[in-house]
């Protein structure tokens, strides 16, 4: 329980860190927020500059609510820090 929960806090210090990846995942949550994420996804698909791999992962954390409001808050409360 403790590893997953460490493995956790490390995947959202490195999206919180870089920050193409931050914007990434906070458009992605904004997008579920507003219904938007669909359209992306099928976008995403589409996209030929983005191996199968790449898209497929992307396409799992999208459909991760969770996670996707976890990054939020986890960006939000670190800015406030800084």
């Amino acid at each position: 329980m403790i590893a997953h929960w460490l493995d956790d806090i490390e995947a959202l210090e490195a999206i919180s860190q870089d920050a193409d990846t931050r914007r990434i995942f906070l458009r992605m949550c904004a997008m579920s927020k507003d219904g938007s994420l669909p359209t992306f996804l099928q976008q995403l698909a589409r996209d030929r500059g983005l191996d199968e791999e790449t898209k497929g992962q992307l396409a799992e954390l999208a459909a991760d609510r969770s996670f996707l409001l976890a990054v939020e808050e986890y960006v939000r409360r670190t800015r406030e820090l800084h």
